[in-house]
């Protein structure tokens, strides 16, 4: 598993055992934090898509094309993970920055670092509305044993992308000329029909 955070003292996200990530996510600490648990949601949910797709060469053609496009995916969302404490560790930093003598410039700096630590949870919200299709895809057409993976990872990506998009209105706060909080909304709504539709192929 390749180091995601260069650091020679401690491992990334990815290289912890899951008690330990959880560990983390729990302590008293700034990161990890809603962000990387995002990001973990939606890696995840694209590593149900991957099992599923590989597993449904019998029944999709394209099996193996999906496979690989959720393998990716996957690999992108989990180096989020380290990214988002990574960026979010910038707004902390402004943050502590003394209020005096120019507390004009403290705030320029902290909205400046939240809107950089933007990009990470709508890249996060972007792939989750991928791997949320690629699932419905697999559920409607993969191998039938595997429908409940596959409607899991829709599930499941639906909400890392929703929870990431909740991350990118609150960083924005203010900035009502930023156009990633519409993004965001078109994004969530392609998602939920998605998971929808997913959740229909079991739904009583």
């Amino acid at each position: 598993m390749a180091k995601l955070s260069g650091s020679t003292s401690r491992p990334s996200y990815l290289e912890l055992p899951l008690g330990r990530f959880l560990e983390a996510v729990s302590i008293a600490e700034p990161a990890p934090a809603a962000g990387s648990v995002a990001a973990a949601a939606v890696a995840l949910a694209a590593g149900l898509c991957v099992m599923a797709a590989r597993l449904s060469t019998t029944q999709l053609d394209d099996a193996p094309d999906l496979a690989t496009a959720a393998e990716r995916l996957r690999d992108r969302a989990a180096s989020l993970c380290e990214a988002d404490a990574a960026a979010y560790g910038l707004v902390i930093e402004a943050m502590r920055l003394p209020r005096e003598p120019d507390p004009e410039d403290r705030s320029g700096r902290i909205a400046a670092a939240l809107s950089v630590a933007t990009d990470v949870p709508l890249e996060v919200v972007q792939i989750g509305v991928k791997v949320a299709a690629l699932a419905e895809r697999i559920a409607a057409g993969g191998n039938p044993n595997l429908l409940g993976d596959a409607v899991t990872a829709a599930l499941l990506a639906d909400s890392g992308a929703r929870a990431a998009a909740a991350l990118v209105v609150l960083n924005l706060g203010d900035f009502s000329e930023d156009d990633r909080t519409a993004q965001v909304a078109v994004l969530l709504a392609e998602a939920a029909e998605s998971a929808r539709s997913a959740w229909q192929r079991i739904e009583p």
